[in-house]
């Protein structure tokens, strides 16, 4: 009898895992079925350039079936509820769909619901977000308006999909600004719940001293309560105040409401894995991988990639009866964009956070760890076709799959120990 793989969600994660999968399971022995609730696949990365028009909408966009592997099933449809004690998830439209492992990679999203004011009669007109495709095409919009006043970047609270995302918007943000004249016309302030610019002090430390270089006001530990939309500020529960004409913001951000539904989430909606095999520690077959998870990793389309990797490699393991001897790390590795055709790269893992060095060579690199160059604003721009040419359909990329020290210096830590 046929055993059966559903995976509840096809972005980044789950493409990724079906795509791995299906060429590796028996067609007579394995059907594989993805569902998600559309055939739009958006490259989520792009969304940040959407409002300065360096991408279009076509540059972001890709039908959904025309990345996922002939042999694997895509079923259009809204998850309502998964029933664990059966091995049944029941969509909104009536239909069930039993298995024998499931992976949810159902991701995170925004959820400007969730903070007062936020979702009220500002949204979209001095509120934005750049975190969903119609966001970032109406702050687009907003943009070509904007000329003078308080423009602030503000992150609700953590986790987030790409934490390093909003410090980008502000860096590009301020050039964008200033290549067109009016940066002395407008006031930047970035707004966050972290006592730094990041949640790693040596990585906080240099994105920090660049915010001061560029002259974008940070204003820390900052938990916002309220919006007042009559008056235009943020409200923090210690009844701070930052007033804005312009509110770039990242709300909330939480799992599927689906999951919650089914009893498998935290507060957050996220699935509480083992965090290296990613294994349920409720289930022992479910799993959840990229964003749906609530592993200690940022929530990053590398995170993604390089837990699928050791995903794939265990769960072959599994249906042959062998214990899982592969173990995710939390290897991250991020580009971000300052400015000025620059960028940076950061890459940690659970235990070691970002170091300055030489990527992925050591001495030779080509990319600089921790400093702008433009050839890590190159590779930023070049990952957009790696990853619908690449690492979408499951081709190999010659980057381990775990975290390497060979070519980061540990002279920093040291100073931050003494």
């Amino acid at each position: 009898m046929k055993k059966h793989l559903l995976v509840l969600g096809a972005g980044t994660a789950g493409t990724m895992v079906v795509n791995r999968l299906r060429p590796a399971l028996s067609p007579q022995n394995w059907d594989v079925t993805v569902v998600d609730c559309d055939d739009q696949h958006r490259y989520q990365p792009g969304y940040l350039f959407l409002p300065f028009g360096t991408y279009t909408e076509t540059q972001v966009t890709r039908a959904r079936h025309s990345l996922i592997h002939d042999g694997v099933d895509f079923v259009i449809g809204e998850v309502d509820v998964i029933h664990p004690e059966t091995n049944v998830v029941a969509l909104m439209d009536g239909r069930d769909l039993t298995y024998d492992y499931l992976v949810i990679a159902s991701g995170t999203s925004p959820r400007p619901d969730q903070t007062p004011g936020m979702l009220g009669k500002e949204w979209r007109r001095s509120i934005f977000d750049f975190y969903t495709y119609d966001g970032a095409l109406a702050l687009r919009e907003a943009l070509r308006s904007f000329d003078h006043g308080r423009l602030a970047v503000h992150v609700t609270d953590m986790p987030i999909k790409c934490p390093v995302a909003p410090l980008e918007f502000a860096f590009l943000a301020e050039a964008w600004l200033r290549e067109r004249g009016m940066r002395d016309r407008v006031e930047l302030v970035y707004v966050t719940p972290l006592p730094g610019a990041f949640t790693k002090p040596i990585a906080s430390a240099h994105l920090g001293s660049m915010l001061d270089d560029r002259k974008i006001v940070v204003e820390s530990d900052f938990l916002v309560e309220h919006i007042d939309t009559e008056t235009k500020t943020l409200v923090s529960y210690d009844e701070r105040e930052v007033p804005f004409d312009l509110l770039v913001t990242v709300p909330l951000n939480m799992g599927a409401d689906f999951v919650a539904r089914s009893g498998l989430g935290d507060e957050l909606n996220y699935v509480p894995v083992d965090k290296h095999t990613l294994l349920s520690t409720a289930h022992v077959n479910i799993f959840a991988v990229g964003d749906a998870s609530d592993i200690p990793a940022s929530k990053a389309g590398s995170v993604a990639h390089f837990s699928v990797e050791i995903f794939a490699d265990n769960f072959l393991e599994l249906i042959a009866g062998k214990p899982m001897t592969g173990s995710f790390d939390g290897h991250t590795n991020c580009f971000i964009e300052s400015g000025d055709h620059k960028g940076l790269l950061i890459d940690f893992n659970y235990d070691t956070e970002p170091l300055p060095g030489k990527f992925p060579v050591p001495i030779i690199g080509p990319m600089d760890l921790l400093k702008e160059t433009r050839a890590n604003h190159l590779g930023k721009l070049a990952f957009r076709w790696i990853y619908w040419n690449v690492l979408l359909p499951g081709r190999p990329i010659p980057l381990p799959s775990h975290m390497s020290m060979l070519g980061k210096s540990t002279e920093d830590v040291s100073k931050n120990e003494e």
